[in-house]
């Protein structure tokens, strides 16, 4: 069982539909694994319908609504043709949860650490999966933006706590920290960035003019 979950505000904006693609879908990936969180996801858009319910209707212009009507033909972010039917969870999701890793394409960035692109639709952030050796430890970094993190497969400590399956982990620009995988397998997670990382250490800050946004 997860023990360390979204905060209210970013669930409250998943259930509200305005997190952005790629934070969303890691959201919905930790919601998959957390009790507690799907209940209280189930909470707020009740409350949310509840809301609208009590609103006067507006009416809107004719060039809206055709507008609408026009992107209903838009394919959805994150669908796949293999999608597993009866979840509401994008083909995607699905397979990263189930641990299904085959035909990723992985880069490596240092010896413990390779790093697989996935690709959201989203343009202003990054959605990647980090693979960390049994043992090995990503460099000291910060960020220039926020990052979200949802471990998979393995696990991982910070010098803060430790993290496991299901565990969901924000860090602010003003974090720093330096992940270890934990003993016994690699460490694969989820990350959500929007901004690029930076390392902190001499040895490693050459790499930073490479460190770049991959949001697609």
């Amino acid at each position: 069982m997860a023990k360390h979950h979204p905060s209210n505000d970013l669930l409250m904006e998943h259930a509200a539909g305005s997190l952005p693609v790629a934070q969303a879908a890691c959201v919905a990936a930790h919601l998959s694994y957390c009790e507690r969180c799907r209940r209280i996801d189930s909470q707020l858009r009740t409350l949310g319908g509840a809301m609208l319910e009590r609103l006067e209707p507006v009416s809107v212009s004719e060039a809206l609504l055709d507008n609408v009507l026009a992107r209903l033909e838009d394919p959805a972010p994150l669908s796949y043709s293999d999608q597993t039917k009866g979840t509401e969870l994008p083909g995607l999701l699905e397979r990263l949860i189930n641990k299904d890793f085959s035909q990723l394409v992985w880069k490596r960035v240092t010896r413990a650490l390779s790093v697989s692109y996935l690709s959201t639709g989203d343009t202003n952030h990054e959605f990647a999966l980090l693979r960390i050796a049994e043992g090995g430890r990503i460099p000291e970094h910060t960020h220039g933006g926020n990052e979200m993190t949802l471990v998979l497969e393995g696990g991982f400590s910070d010098g803060r706590d430790s993290y496991h399956p299901g565990d969901f982990i924000f860090r602010s620009s003003e974090d720093k920290h330096a992940p270890v995988a934990l003993d016994g397998e690699d460490c694969i997670c989820l990350t959500v960035l929007d901004a690029p990382l930076r390392f902190t250490s001499w040895q490693h800050r050459w790499l930073n003019p490479f460190l770049k946004l991959r949001a697609s």
